[in-house]
């Protein structure tokens, strides 16, 4: 249910996208773009309302092709965002300067730190944004980079024919690459779809150490024993139709002028004979299927392929292989034949088995009735290429030849007209269904010039009379095979809470998308870290309301722990830091299943009146700078957080709050032959005082001068000697120290200022940041890193889920049917009151079609959450009675029989999709999952996966005759497809 690549419409409004590609994403350097980036150290920075004025009008520019933008973590960007004040909630623009961000860091989208590859399905907006060139350039000025993270940066690329859309590509494509000599070593490499099969060589040369004199060939192969050269080298990578994953050869020609492949050539067989299907105009393409110079690794078959002579204007010409086609005795029943995935096409797949096992469209394209119905002229449609494509692929895969073909053609005509579909991201099957049959219909529309049609309120006259009208205009604009079977009829009806008028129209739909009874609660799992510190963690499940607060999951957990709620503090763990610590009265939806979520017991102080400050601790280790732009200290660990009264905010009173709250993973055993405590221990990371640059960190993170002095109130340290100093009077209590305090912003990236220990009370506010500093040899002698991490499970982690509730089918059409209220951001316009009003709103079902496509609605999409609901829907197999629910009281009885089912398993964004269906020549089920075709059972069809369904309405007429409505020659009344009185 989603796209890996993020785009922008040509307004500069983003389509966000969500993603199943293979996450191979490597990072482009920085060298060949000349952009600012690697390990980059911050330059002097403007104040927030500059910083917001020059940003702003940057990340609102359009996309344009071959320009490079910037991913950049989401969770720095919003900190950003709130530091300089940039959200329109923040009213007087003024930031929050305690939220430094520090240098841009770019870590959690990696899945390998180390190779800086992507994580899986990273979403725009969610997980990342997509900043210009210059906005980047700018970012990496004013805050630097963290060092040795690769900037990603990734081309603008331009999708589709008609209607352009430009997307980044977020996601290289992976090509395999090897030697005609050694096939079997393969090189992965990566490219952009805007890359031409020329890069594809120049790489190949590099890679493999071809003299540039060298003559050489390319061959893609599609099948284990198909290739097809590639000859084209100004062919994009996109226009080629290359699949995540396609294996690419190299051929160097010989020495004698012979080239090496010329001998499995030789060997093979090949085909001159013609398949030809009726050829109507040159501007039709995809018209005949020829023999290709595909080779084979010596076998003996025919390979055909497949090839578009002409696109039409604006169109590219390019050559390739669609099916393996081997000329033999038929070897399967017709319709039992797989889909190969060409990389992350199983829900083409699957929603390409539903129709193809659709009988009525079925026989339509295989009798070749569609050639006389082709519409060229048609705006709206797609010259009746998309026809084409699909009727040679239909009549592949009933041919009875084939175990699984490969529907390259078909994909690469679909996404020239839908970019959306172009790349190789997992999408949506019903998406991809809506598409298909709404270019199917257009392609295949009977009428040759649309009327203008007005639309009509009924006005009180008969429902009857009404629906007729409707439908009669819908078949003045819409005339198709696809409106014969799939259209069917809604009745609307609005009635306005003020004067009480109702409005009633008829619209005709092609599917129903039946709504899902929402889940009422989720289970959450979450850490809880006890005051008590020789207690490890202990991660719990808890339930919570959908929409419930954070004060929510505290109730529950406080019912599984006995720790009181208002002891508790929720906090979301990001690398080693908190990136966010929740209010009780902030909305769960904020919580998204991948985060960790740690609440904190934070015990008050015995003494009432006492007031307390309430600290973040994170753990720092301390590195030897290489350079000014190396990081001095890493982050490790699990952050604490501590409630200390602030009369006894000393250093030392600190500092043994801390030991003992580590005690448990702190080998303090160890401390007392810890003797050799070095100076380094004592200072501000080594630092050599608060630098100018410091010194202006700790006026942006704090403010004014007044409001300093609520946040700290120590003396600021402005020389290493002073440091010394002041450590020395302490050393002789404190040899032992194990780490220093440092007061950091709350990503613990920039040092505020380091802390004197001269025995005064600190004056901290609430949530201010400190960072214990550790040298490498101390926390390798004595932090346990194992028992650090350790932390048990309680019981609530293997409790049985609570069984999943059933839900029968007929309960989401009610739901679908039921009245509802309109939003307040989506009002009916009432020509009676002359103005907007929230009125109730009513779909009916008037009258149904002789296929029935039923979308079960299972993911749903806020600002914060996406979400798949895995309720099971029981629907019946056969016999499924709609006649209750169609409000025409004329209508003959619809009782439908299923005849095909899309699935989708796994989550939201990731997951596979396969198809059961019903072979329309022996009755029986089958599985479809790509090129595997399998027998199925009656039993196994009801899960909790099931998508889409299809239903076939059962006929009057007798079962022989497939289709009543497939002839041009029988009259529109009798081409309906349901009933309409």
């Amino acid at each position: 249910p989603a796209q890996c690549c993020s785009a922008r419409a040509a307004g500069g409004g983003r389509l966000s996208a969500v993603g199943n590609s293979r996450a191979h994403g490597t990072i482009m350097a920085a060298a060949e773009t000349g952009l600012e980036g690697v390990g980059a150290s911050a330059g002097p920075r403007p104040d927030a309302a500059t910083q917001r004025a020059e940003l702003l009008p940057l990340l609102g520019v359009a996309l344009r092709p071959g320009e490079s933008w910037f991913l950049i973590d989401s969770r720095w960007f919003k900190q950003w965002k709130k530091y300089v004040g940039f959200d329109s909630w923040d009213l007087y623009n003024v930031g929050e300067p305690n939220l430094y961000p520090g240098p841009i860091d770019n870590s959690g989208l990696f899945a390998d730190s180390e190779a800086q590859t992507l994580k899986e399905h990273l979403i725009d907006e969610l997980d990342y944004v997509l900043v210009p060139t210059e906005a980047w350039n700018k970012l990496v000025n004013w805050y630097g980079c963290i060092e040795g993270q690769q900037p990603i940066v990734r081309k603008v690329v331009e999708y589709g024919m008609f209607v352009k859309h430009c997307k980044v590509e977020v996601y290289l494509l992976e090509l395999k690459l090897c030697q005609n000599s050694d096939p079997a070593n393969l090189v992965s490499s990566y490219f952009s779809k805007a890359d031409t099969v020329a890069a594809i060589e120049k790489e190949t040369r590099k890679l493999f150490n071809i003299p540039a004199d060298k003559e050489i060939r390319l061959w893609s192969r599609y099948m284990s024993n198909t290739y097809e050269q590639l000859s084209k080298l100004d062919s994009t990578i996109q226009d080629a139709g290359f699949y995540q994953g396609q294996v690419m050869l190299v051929e160097v020609k010989n020495e004698d002028g012979t080239w090496p492949r010329q001998s499995s050539l030789a060997k093979s067989s090949t085909a001159t004979r013609s398949l030809t299907t009726s050829s109507k105009s040159p501007a039709s393409s995809c018209s005949s299927i020829v023999a290709s110079s595909t080779m084979t690794n010596g076998d003996s078959n025919n390979s055909y392929g497949l090839t578009c002579s002409s696109l039409g204007k604006g169109g590219s010409s390019f050559s390739c292989n669609s099916f393996n086609n081997r000329e033999s005795p038929p070897q399967t029943q017709p319709g039992l034949c797989g889909l190969s995935n060409l990389g992350n096409t199983c829900f083409m797949n699957s929603a390409l088995q539903c129709l193809s096992n659709t009988p009525p469209l079925t026989d339509y394209f295989l009798e070749d009735k569609y050639e006389a119905e082709i519409n060229q002229d048609n705006p709206l449609g797609m010259r009746g290429e998309i026809a084409e494509a699909y009727a040679e692929l239909i009549k592949q895969m009933w041919s009875g030849r084939h175990s699984h073909v490969a529907p390259r053609m078909f994909k690469t005509q679909v996404g020239r007209f839908a970019p959306q579909f172009s790349g190789y991201q997992q999408q949506d099957s019903q998406e991809l269904l809506a598409f298909l049959l709404d270019g199917l219909h257009e392609d295949l529309n009977r009428v040759k010039k649309k009327p203008y049609l007005e639309l009509k309120d009924a006005n009180g006259r008969p429902d009857v009379v009404v629906a007729k009208e409707a439908w009669e205009n819908h078949q003045l604009r819409n005339d198709s095979i696809i409106v014969d079977i799939f259209h069917g009829l809604f009745k609307s009806t609005l009635v306005c809470p003020k004067c009480s008028k109702v409005s009633v129209t008829f619209d005709p739909f092609c599917y129903l998308t039946l709504p899902l009874p929402l889940k009422k609660d989720r289970p959450m799992d979450v850490f809880l870290v006890f005051a008590d510190p020789q207690r490890r963690p202990t991660q719990y499940r808890v339930v919570v309301p959908m929409m419930g607060a954070v004060s929510d999951l505290c109730d529950a957990l406080s019912k599984l722990s006995s720790i009181p709620v208002e002891n508790m503090m929720v906090t979301d763990v990001y690398n080693h830091r908190f990136h966010k610590i929740f209010q009780m009265d902030e909305g769960l939806s904020h919580i998204m299943p991948k985060d960790n979520i740690f609440v904190y017991e934070v015990c008050k102080p015995m003494e009432d009146s006492a007031e307390c400050v309430t600290l973040s601790v994170y753990f720092r280790e301390k590195k030897a700078r290489q350079s000014n732009t190396t990081p001095g200290t890493v982050l490790y660990g699990q952050p604490l957080l501590l409630s200390i009264p602030k009369h006894k905010l000393t250093l030392d009173y600190l500092y043994s709050v801390i030991l003992e709250r580590i005690s448990r993973y702190v080998k303090l055993s160890l401390v007392e032959d810890f003797s050799d405590v070095s100076a380094n221990h004592e200072t501000c990371n080594g630092a050599s005082g608060v630098s100018e640059g410091e010194i202006e960190e700790m006026e942006h993170q704090n403010g004014e001068e007044e409001n300093r002095e609520k946040v700290l109130e120590t003396d600021a340290c402005q020389s290493e000697d002073c440091i010394q100093d002041e450590l020395g009077k302490e050393d002789l209590q404190h040899r032992k120290r194990l780490f220093s305090f440092s007061l950091v912003n709350s990503y613990g990236t920039s040092e505020i200022n380091c802390l004197t220990t001269e025995g005064k009370v600190l004056k901290l506010s609430s949530h201010a940041t400190l960072a214990i500093d550790w040298d490498p040899g101390t926390r390798k002698l004595l932090f346990d890193e194992q028992e650090a991490q350790a932390f048990e499970k309680h019981s609530s982690m293997f409790q049985p889920q609570k069984k999943k509730t059933t839900v029968a089918l007929r309960d989401c059409i009610e739901l679908f049917t039921t009245m509802e209220t309109l939003g307040e951001h989506d009002p009916w316009y009432c020509p009676n009151c002359k103005k907007h009003q929230q009125a109730t709103k009513k779909f009916d079902l008037w009258s149904l079609p002789r296929i029935l496509v039923v979308h079960l609605k299972r993911f749903s999409y806020n600002r914060y959450w996406r979400d798949k609901l895995d309720t099971v829907v029981d629907f019946p197999i056969r016999d499924l009675n709609m006649s209750e629910f169609v409000c025409d009281p004329a209508a003959s009885p619809y009782i439908y029989d299923l005849i095909a089912v899309s699935n989708h398993y796994g989550g939201m964004g990731v997951g596979h999709y396969t198809a059961y269906a019903k072979n329309k020549l022996n009755g029986k089920w089958y599985y479809f999952d790509d090129n595997s075709v399998s027998p199925a059972s009656e039993e196994q069809i009801v899960t909790k996966a099931a998508y889409v369904l299809f239903y076939q309405r059962r006929d009057v007429k007798a079962k022989g005759d497939p289709s009543p409505c497939t002839s041009v020659e029988l009259t529109s009344e009798e081409c309906d497809g349901m009933d309409t009185n």
